[in-house]
């Protein structure tokens, strides 16, 4: 080979490294052995006593995973286990197959008695079925995360959900309301949805998530009462992770608004809202 191609084969292979460079490893659900996720394309960021960094789909699947915990009333110990296990699991993707017949977020499996393949691909459902079978598991508040979601899971790699408990409490701290401004994600894309057909899409997987929730939709708004700050926050957190799919533009409660294109909370003029309030995407012209 000459100098010159030398050179380029050197600068290609150079360059490929730093793209497999930009990865994070984490347990394979099926082998045990390290899976590649891309960095690339995460467009929300958690802060809450640490830091986390999600795609659109993760963030959506975090947030309801929480709201379902919530209207359950689990303690935020449950969510951090919740979570870890479907980091660990899927990856936090509402995965269509995985190890034989395991499906979702959770990769439970029909065949084990979790239910049909199209309950356990609804998040709300499989997280559901997840929390019903910790809460029978003896102990599992004073467990390591590992091993209460272990008792559930029963994994061939029952040390393997414990490298995402600090991740997990992140999540759970932020989506929980413990933190302001916590759930920052940027939507560049166009809106999946937008104007009337994004307030609907909206509203109802508010319900979905939340259950009766005293919500005002008014023209390209929705509005959520909020008993306190903490459950505010619940709900902001919730609307910013659930914006890429259903056209959110601005999320505003207390003093601070998120814009989507920015990504950012940032402080708005005039009387803080007490109410939290979701603007969507106006139809295209």
């Amino acid at each position: 080979m000459g100098k010159g191609r030398s050179i380029v084969a050197i600068v290609a292979v150079v360059v490929l490294a730093g793209v497999v460079g930009l990865v994070v490893a984490v347990q394979n659900w099926n082998s045990g052995l390290p899976l590649q996720l891309p960095l690339i394309g995460r467009a929300c960021t958690v802060r809450a006593d640490g830091q986390v960094t999600l795609d659109a789909e993760q963030m959506a699947n975090a947030a309801t995973i929480t709201a379902v915990g919530i209207r359950r009333k689990m303690p935020e110990q449950g969510i951090v286990v919740a979570l870890a296990t479907a980091f660990q699991e899927s990856g936090l993707e509402n995965l269509p197959n995985g190890d034989r017949d395991s499906v979702g977020l959770f990769q439970q499996r029909p065949s084990q008695g979790w239910g049909t393949p199209e309950e356990l691909q609804d998040p709300r459902t499989a997280a559901g079925k997840f929390y019903a079978s910790l809460k029978k598991v003896k102990g599992w508040r004073d467990m390591r995360v590992t091993d209460a979601a272990q008792k559930v899971q029963r994994s061939a790699y029952p040390e393997a959900y414990e490298k995402w408990a600090d991740e997990a409490a992140v999540l759970a701290r932020a989506l929980n309301g413990k933190a302001t401004g916590a759930v920052a994600c940027t939507v560049t894309r166009e809106p999946a949805r937008r104007g009337a057909a994004a307030v609907a899409a909206l509203s109802e997987e508010l319900r979905l998530d939340w259950g009766k929730l005293d919500l005002s939709p008014d023209g390209a708004a929705v509005g959520v009462d909020a008993a306190n700050a903490r459950a505010g926050w619940r709900y902001a957190h919730w609307l910013v992770s659930h914006a890429a799919e259903n056209g959110v533009e601005r999320v505003r409660y207390a003093d601070l608004e998120w814009h989507a294109p920015t990504g950012r909370w940032s402080p708005v003029a005039g009387e803080a809202s007490a109410r939290v309030v979701a603007t969507v995407f106006g139809d295209a012209r």
